[in-house]
């Protein structure tokens, strides 16, 4: 039986195996660090961890919607202390109640995480139920602080800002948590994400440094409705889970 010859002009290939972990564990970690699917949780610090409930992808189009609210104002102009009250309205609409909203979401949504997607933080186990409720309460109570103390610096003789606030945590609530949750009742739900996400936050950077009037509100209720395509991709992923769950 003859011998299969090799040949000799292929050449060899070889893959860095390390490099190629390496770099799989630095986009987990990104990933973690923004809040994105796909992140790592595996010997993680609880900070990093707290960060990643906080999901900082999502915080962009609610910054967004205060820097076009306070343009949308007219009343917006480059002075140091306008660019650090703008700082602590992005503060508010971002980190702080977008942070409490994802959170309360996820928590809320922990059974079907633990089917859909087991590795996020809270159905993983890599943060107790206990730590996760008071960092809900912290985000709320801070972005509430924050929410009064920018009423207080636009001297609005109604606490315009904290109502906002108010009203928008209490939106983000019936979303996410029984006997309401919004989110299973289709285009009642996926209107208020859109509110959330466009409408509140650029009421509140009007409100911030001009007059809300009922024509941006109506506007921006309007435009609001572009969230209903977000909330329908969004919940595609939960078919299965919620089916499986059921």
């Amino acid at each position: 039986m003859s011998e299969i010859p090799t040949s000799p002009d292929l050449p060899e290939t070889s893959v860095n195996l390390d490099s190629v972990d390496a770099l799989s564990d630095r986009s987990a970690k990104t990933r973690q660090l923004l809040g994105m699917k796909g992140a790592d949780v595996k010997n993680s610090s609880i900070w990093k961890i707290r960060l990643q409930l906080m999901k900082p992808i999502t915080w962009i189009p609610l910054m967004w919607g205060i820097i076009c609210g306070a343009a949308s104002s007219g009343q917006y102009t480059w002075t140091l202390e306008n660019f650090l009250i703008s700082a602590a309205g992005l503060l508010l609409a971002g980190p702080l109640l977008t942070g409490y909203t994802q959170i309360l979401n996820d928590y809320y949504d922990r059974e079907i995480d633990a089917i859909n997607e087991p590795y996020r933080p809270i159905p993983s186990g890599a943060i107790p139920l206990n730590q996760v409720i008071v960092q809900i309460w912290v985000l709320l109570l801070a972005g509430l602080g924050v929410a009064y103390a920018l009423d207080v610096w636009a001297g609005h003789g109604f606490p315009t800002i904290t109502a906002l606030a108010i009203g928008g945590s209490f939106l983000s609530y019936i979303y996410s948590a029984p006997p309401l949750k919004l989110k299973q009742n289709g285009w009642t739900g996926s209107f208020a994400l859109g509110a959330s996400y466009i409408a509140i936050p650029w009421w509140t950077g009007h409100a911030l440094f001009g007059d809300l009037n009922a024509t941006i509100v109506c506007l921006t209720l309007f435009y609001s409705l572009s969230g209903l395509g977000i909330a329908i991709v969004n919940d595609f992923k939960s078919v299965e889970a919620i089916a499986n769950w059921d």
